[in-house]
């Protein structure tokens, strides 16, 4: 399943990613490559997954929130 923008969706990206190219052009190729080719759900790895690759534990309802952006 893939995720894809619509043309207005795309322009507001594409605007986001020029806006941010002055500052660091690596991060504006992440809003260029969401505009042009969407979100590949199935290549998606999720938070539950990443934290166990890192040897993190499950969090839970008692643990507390980090500040990640």
């Amino acid at each position: 399943m893939r995720i894809v923008f619509d043309p207005a969706g795309q322009e507001a990206l594409r605007a986001d990613a020029r806006e941010m190219a002055d500052g660091d052009p690596r991060i504006a190729y992440i809003p260029e490559r969401l505009a042009g080719e969407g979100v590949d759900l199935d290549a998606v790895t999720s938070w539950e997954e990443l934290r166990d690759n890192l040897g993190q534990p499950p969090l839970d309802d008692s643990a507390p929130t980090s500040h990640v952006a």
